[in-house]
Protein backbone atom coordinates (compact mmCIF):
# COMPACT_ATOMS: atom_id res chain seq x y z
CA UNK A 1 0.00 0.00 0.00
CA UNK A 2 1.74 2.85 -1.30
CA UNK A 3 0.86 6.28 1.31
CA UNK A 4 1.16 9.70 1.31
CA UNK A 5 4.58 11.72 1.84
CA UNK A 6 3.91 14.16 4.15
CA UNK A 7 6.53 17.46 4.30
CA UNK A 8 5.75 19.69 7.57
CA UNK A 9 7.34 23.36 6.90
CA UNK A 10 6.74 25.00 10.80
CA UNK A 11 3.03 25.39 10.25
CA UNK A 12 2.52 24.28 6.65
CA UNK A 13 1.61 21.26 5.78
CA UNK A 14 1.99 19.50 2.29
CA UNK A 15 0.68 15.76 1.60
CA UNK A 16 1.62 14.19 -2.10
CA UNK A 17 0.17 12.01 -3.63
CA UNK A 18 -1.12 8.52 -2.15
CA UNK A 19 -3.55 6.88 0.28
CA UNK A 20 -4.41 8.98 3.36
CA UNK A 21 -4.73 12.25 1.70
CA UNK A 22 -8.35 12.38 2.93
CA UNK A 23 -11.90 10.22 2.49
CA UNK A 24 -11.48 9.90 -1.56
CA UNK A 25 -14.55 8.42 -3.46
CA UNK A 26 -14.63 5.03 -4.67
CA UNK A 27 -13.35 3.68 -8.03
CA UNK A 28 -9.45 4.42 -7.57
CA UNK A 29 -9.74 8.03 -8.00
CA UNK A 30 -6.81 10.10 -8.73
CA UNK A 31 -5.65 11.50 -5.28
CA UNK A 32 -4.69 15.02 -4.98
CA UNK A 33 -2.01 16.86 -3.52
CA UNK A 34 -2.92 18.61 0.00
CA UNK A 35 -1.51 22.20 1.43
CA UNK A 36 -2.39 22.92 4.91
CA UNK A 37 -1.72 25.29 7.19
CA UNK A 38 -2.97 27.04 10.38
CA UNK A 39 -2.17 30.21 12.61
CA UNK A 40 0.27 32.00 10.12
CA UNK A 41 -0.79 30.44 6.86
CA UNK A 42 1.29 32.81 4.73
CA UNK A 43 3.89 29.76 3.41
CA UNK A 44 0.69 27.78 2.96
CA UNK A 45 -0.96 30.29 0.75
CA UNK A 46 2.10 30.80 -1.31
CA UNK A 47 2.71 27.33 -1.94
CA UNK A 48 -0.53 26.76 -2.91
CA UNK A 49 -0.36 29.48 -5.60
CA UNK A 50 3.08 27.97 -6.77
CA UNK A 51 1.70 24.72 -7.18
CA UNK A 52 -0.89 26.53 -9.64
CA UNK A 53 0.68 28.20 -11.44
CA UNK A 54 0.65 32.27 -12.08
CA UNK A 55 -2.32 34.19 -11.45
CA UNK A 56 -4.60 34.79 -14.35
CA UNK A 57 -6.39 37.96 -13.14
CA UNK A 58 -10.14 38.61 -13.74
CA UNK A 59 -10.27 38.55 -18.08
CA UNK A 60 -13.26 37.21 -19.82
CA UNK A 61 -10.50 34.39 -21.50
CA UNK A 62 -9.71 30.86 -20.80
CA UNK A 63 -6.41 29.91 -19.99
CA UNK A 64 -4.08 26.44 -20.38
CA UNK A 65 -2.92 26.71 -17.25
CA UNK A 66 -2.51 29.17 -13.99
CA UNK A 67 -4.88 30.10 -11.39
CA UNK A 68 -7.66 32.39 -10.43
CA UNK A 69 -8.43 34.71 -7.10
CA UNK A 70 -11.06 36.19 -4.99
CA UNK A 71 -10.61 38.05 -1.87
CA UNK A 72 -14.45 39.46 -1.91
CA UNK A 73 -13.42 43.01 -1.21
CA UNK A 74 -14.57 43.97 -4.68
CA UNK A 75 -17.87 43.33 -3.97
CA UNK A 76 -19.90 46.31 -3.39
CA UNK A 77 -21.39 47.74 -0.62
CA UNK A 78 -25.23 47.09 -2.72
CA UNK A 79 -24.08 43.48 -2.53
CA UNK A 80 -22.67 43.29 0.69
CA UNK A 81 -24.35 42.49 4.19
CA UNK A 82 -27.12 43.43 5.10
CA UNK A 83 -27.63 43.03 1.17
CA UNK A 84 -27.63 39.19 -0.78
CA UNK A 85 -24.63 38.24 -2.75
CA UNK A 86 -25.46 37.30 -6.48
CA UNK A 87 -23.80 33.73 -7.23
CA UNK A 88 -22.44 34.61 -10.55
CA UNK A 89 -20.86 38.05 -8.88
CA UNK A 90 -17.76 36.81 -10.06
CA UNK A 91 -18.89 35.26 -13.41
CA UNK A 92 -19.42 38.72 -15.24
CA UNK A 93 -18.62 38.37 -18.97
CA UNK A 94 -16.36 41.45 -18.40
CA UNK A 95 -13.43 42.37 -16.14
CA UNK A 96 -12.00 42.62 -13.36
CA UNK A 97 -15.45 40.16 -12.12
CA UNK A 98 -14.88 37.40 -15.02
CA UNK A 99 -13.08 34.54 -12.78
CA UNK A 100 -15.71 31.63 -13.75
CA UNK A 101 -16.88 30.75 -10.08
CA UNK A 102 -20.77 31.06 -9.56
CA UNK A 103 -22.22 29.72 -5.75
CA UNK A 104 -25.19 28.43 -4.68
CA UNK A 105 -26.59 27.69 -0.81
CA UNK A 106 -29.38 25.58 0.08
CA UNK A 107 -29.73 28.03 3.02
CA UNK A 108 -31.65 32.27 2.94
CA UNK A 109 -28.21 33.94 0.77
CA UNK A 110 -24.70 33.98 0.24
CA UNK A 111 -23.48 36.84 2.20
CA UNK A 112 -20.45 38.78 1.94
CA UNK A 113 -19.55 41.26 5.22
CA UNK A 114 -19.67 44.88 5.38
CA UNK A 115 -17.00 47.32 5.38
CA UNK A 116 -15.94 49.76 7.83
CA UNK A 117 -17.80 52.57 5.89
CA UNK A 118 -20.75 50.73 4.28
CA UNK A 119 -23.58 53.60 4.07
CA UNK A 120 -26.01 50.75 5.58
CA UNK A 121 -23.70 50.97 9.19
CA UNK A 122 -24.20 47.28 9.05
CA UNK A 123 -21.00 46.02 11.43
CA UNK A 124 -17.74 44.20 9.47
CA UNK A 125 -16.85 40.59 10.16
CA UNK A 126 -20.77 39.34 9.94
CA UNK A 127 -21.61 41.56 13.22
CA UNK A 128 -25.13 42.48 11.96
CA UNK A 129 -25.77 38.78 12.27
CA UNK A 130 -24.64 38.49 15.83
CA UNK A 131 -22.37 41.27 17.38
CA UNK A 132 -19.88 38.95 19.02
CA UNK A 133 -18.51 37.60 15.50
CA UNK A 134 -16.68 41.39 14.85
CA UNK A 135 -14.18 40.11 17.86
CA UNK A 136 -14.65 36.49 16.69
CA UNK A 137 -13.79 36.52 12.85
CA UNK A 138 -10.35 37.46 11.50
CA UNK A 139 -9.64 38.54 7.89
CA UNK A 140 -6.52 37.04 5.71
CA UNK A 141 -7.10 40.24 3.22
CA UNK A 142 -8.95 43.57 4.97
CA UNK A 143 -11.70 43.45 5.58
CA UNK A 144 -14.55 41.44 3.64
CA UNK A 145 -15.71 37.94 4.17
CA UNK A 146 -17.39 35.19 2.34
CA UNK A 147 -20.43 32.91 4.21
CA UNK A 148 -23.93 31.10 3.71
CA UNK A 149 -26.53 32.96 5.58
CA UNK A 150 -29.37 30.44 6.52
CA UNK A 151 -27.25 27.38 5.95
CA UNK A 152 -23.72 26.59 6.81
CA UNK A 153 -23.40 24.94 2.72
CA UNK A 154 -22.13 26.50 -0.07
CA UNK A 155 -21.58 25.00 -3.61
CA UNK A 156 -19.10 26.30 -6.09
CA UNK A 157 -19.48 25.78 -9.80
CA UNK A 158 -17.06 26.67 -12.18
CA UNK A 159 -17.55 27.91 -15.53
CA UNK A 160 -15.15 29.52 -18.54
CA UNK A 161 -14.35 33.21 -17.34
CA UNK A 162 -17.39 35.14 -18.22
CA UNK A 163 -19.51 32.51 -20.06
CA UNK A 164 -22.35 29.99 -18.94
CA UNK A 165 -19.99 27.10 -20.13
CA UNK A 166 -19.87 24.78 -17.72
CA UNK A 167 -15.71 24.21 -16.88
CA UNK A 168 -13.33 22.03 -14.60
CA UNK A 169 -10.71 22.92 -12.36
CA UNK A 170 -7.68 20.98 -11.20
CA UNK A 171 -7.90 22.43 -7.48
CA UNK A 172 -9.38 24.60 -5.06
CA UNK A 173 -8.19 26.23 -1.91
CA UNK A 174 -9.47 28.71 0.31
CA UNK A 175 -9.03 30.49 3.88
CA UNK A 176 -10.87 29.82 6.30
CA UNK A 177 -11.56 31.99 9.88
CA UNK A 178 -12.19 30.37 13.79
CA UNK A 179 -12.42 26.61 12.58
CA UNK A 180 -12.33 25.16 15.94
CA UNK A 181 -13.24 21.79 16.01
CA UNK A 182 -11.65 18.78 13.95
CA UNK A 183 -13.22 18.23 10.49
CA UNK A 184 -16.06 21.01 11.28
CA UNK A 185 -15.38 22.54 7.80
CA UNK A 186 -14.42 20.37 5.05
CA UNK A 187 -14.02 20.33 1.09
CA UNK A 188 -15.93 17.92 -0.97
CA UNK A 189 -14.88 17.47 -4.79
CA UNK A 190 -17.60 16.16 -7.24
CA UNK A 191 -16.59 15.52 -11.43
CA UNK A 192 -18.21 16.54 -14.32
CA UNK A 193 -20.53 13.28 -13.89
CA UNK A 194 -21.16 14.60 -10.43
CA UNK A 195 -19.03 11.20 -8.61
CA UNK A 196 -17.58 12.15 -5.31
CA UNK A 197 -13.45 12.59 -5.55
CA UNK A 198 -13.04 12.90 -2.13
CA UNK A 199 -13.66 14.85 1.35
CA UNK A 200 -11.05 16.85 2.84
CA UNK A 201 -11.25 18.70 6.07
CA UNK A 202 -9.71 22.00 7.14
CA UNK A 203 -7.05 22.03 9.75
CA UNK A 204 -7.99 23.51 13.30
CA UNK A 205 -6.93 27.30 14.52
CA UNK A 206 -9.44 28.44 17.06
CA UNK A 207 -9.84 32.17 17.19
CA UNK A 208 -7.53 32.05 13.80
CA UNK A 209 -6.83 31.26 10.55
CA UNK A 210 -6.33 28.19 8.77
CA UNK A 211 -5.88 27.50 5.25
CA UNK A 212 -6.37 24.17 3.04
CA UNK A 213 -5.84 24.01 -1.17
CA UNK A 214 -6.41 20.59 -2.76
CA UNK A 215 -4.36 20.16 -6.35
CA UNK A 216 -5.12 17.37 -8.59
CA UNK A 217 -2.66 16.68 -11.69
CA UNK A 218 -5.63 17.51 -14.62
CA UNK A 219 -8.20 19.66 -14.71
CA UNK A 220 -11.35 17.29 -13.63
CA UNK A 221 -13.28 19.14 -10.61
CA UNK A 222 -17.10 20.31 -11.82
CA UNK A 223 -18.37 21.42 -8.27
CA UNK A 224 -16.96 21.47 -4.46
CA UNK A 225 -19.41 21.60 -1.43
CA UNK A 226 -18.12 23.43 1.28
CA UNK A 227 -19.20 23.14 4.95
CA UNK A 228 -19.16 25.61 6.79
CA UNK A 229 -18.35 24.47 10.99
CA UNK A 230 -20.81 22.78 12.53
CA UNK A 231 -23.71 25.56 12.45
CA UNK A 232 -25.03 28.46 10.30
CA UNK A 233 -24.53 31.86 11.11
CA UNK A 234 -26.24 33.32 14.05
CA UNK A 235 -26.07 31.38 17.38
CA UNK A 236 -22.72 32.67 19.40
CA UNK A 237 -18.91 30.98 18.57
CA UNK A 238 -19.17 28.05 21.70
CA UNK A 239 -18.35 24.16 21.45
CA UNK A 240 -21.91 23.85 21.14
CA UNK A 241 -21.84 25.46 17.62
CA UNK A 242 -18.64 26.16 16.02
CA UNK A 243 -19.26 28.92 13.46
CA UNK A 244 -16.71 29.65 10.89
CA UNK A 245 -16.36 31.81 7.53
CA UNK A 246 -14.39 32.03 4.71
CA UNK A 247 -11.81 34.55 3.54
CA UNK A 248 -9.92 34.21 0.06
CA UNK A 249 -10.20 32.14 -2.68
CA UNK A 250 -7.38 30.34 -4.85
CA UNK A 251 -8.53 28.03 -7.50
CA UNK A 252 -7.18 26.40 -10.96
CA UNK A 253 -8.13 27.85 -13.97
CA UNK A 254 -11.51 27.43 -15.30
CA UNK A 255 -11.31 25.24 -18.13
CA UNK A 256 -13.43 23.56 -21.02
CA UNK A 257 -13.95 19.60 -20.30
Amino acid sequence: MRRARTIVVGTVCVVGLGLGAGSAGAGGNPKPTLVKGSGDISDAIAEYQTLLGADNGGVPQTFSSGRREINWDAVPDEFSQPNGYPPDFFNAPQAPRARGVVLSTPGDHLGVSADSDNPSGAAVRFGDINPTYVDTFRTNSAEKLFSPVGSNVANIRFYEPGTDKPALTRGFGAVYTDVDSKEAAAFTFYDRKGRMLGTYPVPKSKDGLSFLGVAFKKPIVSRVKIVYGTSKLGPDDTKLHDVAVMDDFIYGEPQAP
